[in-house]
């Protein structure tokens, strides 16, 4: 089963999935830039109804508790768009996680985690789906990084419910798959995220023999990396036999992101990266992996 900001739904169920996403954030405690605020209702139910008329049925919002977390507002949206919304517990990476918990250890992480998926986030009555996105630095792992992965680990392990990393510009994701390995939580529950922002092929490749999924969803951000190294990539990695453990979406956290600014809106990856991979020989059956059936393994929760 999944869990989903509505209730539980079967694997079956969840259909085409962006696997990394954010409708509601606010980032602007840190970063300082109204762009990073997404606070228009109205406006996120539009952006949902776009990726629903391209084919989108669910979504993994990973906006957690720093950076903006309304899950009440994701259910509503759930039940307007007729769209499976994930949500998350977890902290994001130091700047950004909350100040009452800058100085907790890993057992301090993994109890509010835990607390979360077996009681509900407060009083709302919605349970988490997914532990994330729980990050790391630009090439290190901060102090409180350690420990928030190490907790985001431990909680997989108490509840069966699968981890979903930050590696920002894609670093340190053998790291963490190190980090969560030693604890014992096994590749299913564990998604690498940002790797299609790491330009070392070997370095996305461990992370890959590692067994563990990963998320190549940044797709459109092309100011960081193209699309087109972006595909290369992953004709490589096809061919190479990892197609089952690929997952797919664009981050999306900035109102410049959205289509009523302009922006590529959610539907960028079914409405011009699916239609390039498949110009490129990629078959229906592999993008239905990516799309549907990679999503639905990572998200299943597991039996302890």
């Amino acid at each position: 089963m999944i869990q989903t900001v509505q209730g539980k739904i079967k694997k079956e169920d969840l259909g085409i999935c962006a696997a990394h996403e954010h409708l509601s954030i606010d980032l602007s405690r840190i970063k300082n830039d109204p762009d990073t605020i997404l606070d228009d209702e109205a406006g996120m139910a539009s952006e949902l109804a776009h990726f629903h008329r391209a084919g989108g049925r669910s979504m993994i919002e990973l906006t957690n508790e720093g950076m903006g977390r309304d899950t009440e507002r994701l259910k509503r949206l759930s039940e307007q768009s007729n769209i499976h919304i994930i949500t998350c517990t977890g902290f994001y990476k130091d700047p950004f996680i909350p100040e009452f918990a800058q100085g907790w250890d890993r057992d301090q992480f993994a109890a509010h985690f835990i607390r979360e998926i077996e009681h509900g986030i407060g009083d709302t009555g919605i349970f988490p789906g997914i532990i994330g996105e729980v990050g790391t630095s630009h090439n290190e792992i901060k102090p409180v990084e350690n420990e928030l992965i190490i907790g985001a680990g431990m909680a997989a392990l108490k509840t069966g419910v699968t981890v979903t990393t930050h590696t920002t510009l894609g670093t340190m994701g053998i790291e963490q798959i190190d980090m969560l390995f030693k604890l014992g939580v096994p590749k299913e529950q564990i998604i690498i995220g940002h790797q299609d922002l790491n330009a070392n092929k070997d370095e996305v490749l461990e992370v890959l023999q590692s067994g563990a999924y990963i998320g190549f969803d940044t797709i459109g951000k092309n100011n960081y990396r193209p699309d087109e190294e972006r595909i290369a990539f992953l004709l490589d990695f096809i061919e190479r036999g990892y197609h089952q453990q690929i997952l797919l979406s664009a981050d999306l956290t900035r109102k410049s992101h959205w289509r009523k600014h302009d922006g590529p809106g959610y539907d960028l990856v079914l409405r011009d990266f699916i239609p390039a991979l498949k110009q490129n020989g990629v078959t229906d059956e592999m993008i239905d992996d990516f799309l549907i059936h990679n999503p639905a393994n990572a998200l299943a929760i597991k039996e302890r």
